[in-house]
């Protein structure tokens, strides 16, 4: 009966516990500008400086990947690439004024 019960999983144990991962979580939610970035975009370099500042423990980019995807169930985003200069207000009135006449006269 012994031989039959449950273990506790092998393997290496992570190297942040809960509360450094909450601890990480809550500073990757006040943006990467309130840690000294440029831009307020998350990369895994940048995650990994912040994990070290917080937590001292260097972790590679893959490390950084499982964290996010794994432990904080994060997902990748990308930003949508849009003009400065671009007018919504514009394009709107364009598409109801505008492109009916264009689309009228073919």
């Amino acid at each position: 009966m012994q031989a039959l019960r449950r273990r506790p999983a092998t393997g290496r144990p992570p190297k942040l516990d809960d509360a450094q991962v909450a601890a990480v979580e809550a500073a990757l939610a006040q943006g990467a500008q309130a840690h000294g970035f440029e831009a307020d975009l998350w990369t895994l370099e940048r995650v990994g400086v912040v994990v070290e500042r917080l937590t001292g423990v260097q972790l590679a980019r893959a490390s950084v990947w499982r964290l996010l995807t794994g432990r904080m169930g994060w997902s990748l985003q990308r930003p949508q690439r849009r003009a400065v200069e671009r007018d919504d207000a514009e394009i709107a009135r364009w598409i109801a004024h505008e492109w009916p006449r264009i689309k009228k006269g073919q």
